[in-house]
């Protein structure tokens, strides 16, 4: 149902290792659910539709026309938004149903 072998889900299960993010996707329909803590700012947002969608930094940056870089240094919180980017961010967001 996820799309993976039964040692992944073994190895899961052992905490040996994660999910990664294009296995995100197979993990919330099984689940029903976003597994992880409720995203409250912009930024963490982002990063939970990004994680739902099975994307990396590289082409979730690609998607809003920025560099990954960019990207990677706002989700380990070492740059901070300028207005123009939020907006771009915001109204991908808001493209987004139940987002």
């Amino acid at each position: 149902m996820i799309g993976v072998d039964e040692t992944t889900i073994y190895n899961w299960e052992r905490n040996a290792n994660s999910p990664q993010v294009h296995q995100l996707p197979g993990v919330i329909r099984f689940l029903g659910y976003y597994p992880y803590p409720a995203a409250g700012s912009l930024i963490e947002r982002l990063t939970a539709v990004r994680k739902t969608l099975g994307l990396s930094q590289k082409l979730m940056a690609k998607r809003l026309g920025i560099d990954s870089g960019t990207l990677r240094t706002w989700e380990k919180g070492k740059r901070r938004l300028s207005r123009k980017l939020s907006r771009i961010i915001a109204d991908f967001l808001s493209s987004r149903t139940g987002v």
